[in-house]
């Protein structure tokens, strides 16, 4: 397997443009350990609904690129979701007590990202049926 730099270099841009906008979006709507967390909730949402869209996208109506997956779906949607801050805030939501709050923000979160990949993947062919 031959590595590629191009290839690289797209994971890291993407990556670089969604951690910013994750990062930002967490600083600019801190919360307490018993609120819900809503900028990791929304961008993770966002994050899976942008990779089902992408991925669909590019499986089904573009030419072949080495380069889009990469910057799109690994990238830019790698960098944007955080399963380790959603972790970190479960975690602290249980030292809070508040296990009702922890376990609805974890199925929400899993049941939400998946509803947002399906929207998207049906959105993405539904447009492609239409033009």
């Amino acid at each position: 397997m031959r590595l590629d730099r191009r290839e690289l270099l797209a994971i890291f841009a993407g990556g670089a443009v969604g951690t910013l906008a994750r990062a930002g979006l967490t600083y600019a709507f801190p919360h307490a350990a018993t609120a819900w967390p809503w900028p990791t909730f929304t961008v993770n949402l966002v994050a899976a609904f942008l990779l089902g869209l992408f991925v669909t996208r590019l499986q089904e109506r573009l030419p072949p690129s080495s380069y889009r997956r990469p910057l799109l779906g690994t990238g830019i949607c790698g960098g944007l979701s955080t399963f380790s801050t959603m972790q970190v805030e479960i975690l602290l939501m249980l030292d809070a007590h508040a296990w009702g709050l922890a376990a609805g923000y974890t199925i929400a979160s899993v049941a939400g990202g998946y509803a947002a990949v399906y929207a998207a993947t049906a959105l993405t062919r539904r447009v492609r049926a239409w033009a």
